[in-house]
Parts: structure tokens; C-alpha cells; sequence
């Protein structure tokens, strides 16, 4: 704190973390509050945008969805999404976390077969997100 009065034309402190978290942190200090007068609050994503961020990141490994893995995917993020959690969500990590579990589950069913093609490895179908997500 000492430096950040000391130093604040120098440098800014941002503070991030999930609103509950980062309220309760501001209320710890009677003074916090007036140092970190600017909050922004940033909405989560919503089922199409992390239906976006899940190819993106398949296509940067080269993976694609057939339309059944696609519309699965969809399934569980919209599900993901309305169901009520006590922890906090953080909706990008979570959607990542499905495609690793994805791909997983895909290296698993492709492990039963001698001989893969090469296309097999780099799609994903509706059955490697079957249990995904499943907390």
C-alpha cells in the first residue's frame, strides 16, 4: 500500500478475481476501498462465444468437431451454463477444461484401434464429450 501512494503517478494496481472474492477482499480494509474506487465488471461469456473459444482452440491444434460433436459441445456449455454451482465459474477455463477433457476421451477410443487414419486423429465426434464435464 505504502508504495502504491508513494509511486501512484508512476504505476497503476489492478486487482482481478471473481466478485465475491475481490468484495470481500475491499471489505478486509476500511481504507481499500477508497484506493480501488474503479471497479469493471466483466459479464461471463454466453453459450455461443464459448462454443467460439472451444474451436478456436481445437482448430489451433488442428482438431475439427463433426456436426454431432459440434452440437454436443453446444449441449453441455448451455447446460454448464444454467446450472446453479456455489464456487465461482470461470466460464472460459471451464470450456477449455471440456475440450482437454474431449480430446482425452478421444485418445482413449482411438487407442482400441490398430490402425488410425490420420483423419480419425484430428476429429473429434459426439461421443468423446459424453461424460464431459460431469462434476
Amino acid at each position: 500500500m505504502k508504495g502504491m501512494e508513494d509511486y501512484k503517478n508512476q504505476f497503476i494496481t489492478i486487482l482481478a478475481g471473481y466478485e465475491r472474492e475481490m468484495k470481500w477482499f475491499l471489505s478486509t480494509n476500511p481504507g481499500l476501498p477508497s484506493r480501488f474506487p474503479i471497479h469493471i465488471h466483466f459479464p461471463d461469456y454466453d453459450s455461443n462465444a464459448l462454443l467460439a473459444i472451444a474451436k478456436q482452440a481445437l482448430g489451433k491444434r488442428q482438431y475439427r468437431l463433426t456436426a454431432d460433436a459440434e452440437a454436443r459441445l453446444h449441449q453441455h456449455i448451455r447446460e454448464g451454463l444454467t446450472s446453479a454451482r456455489a464456487e465461482p465459474f470461470s466460464n472460459a477455463r471451464w470450456v477449455r477444461n471440456l475440450v482437454e477433457q474431449a480430446v482425452r476421451r478421444q485418445a482413449v477410443r482411438l487407442f482400441a484401434e490398430k490402425h488410425p487414419r490420420r483423419d480419425d486423429l484430428m476429429v473429434l465426434q459426439a461421443v468423446d464429450f459424453a461424460e464431459v464435464g460431469v462434476r
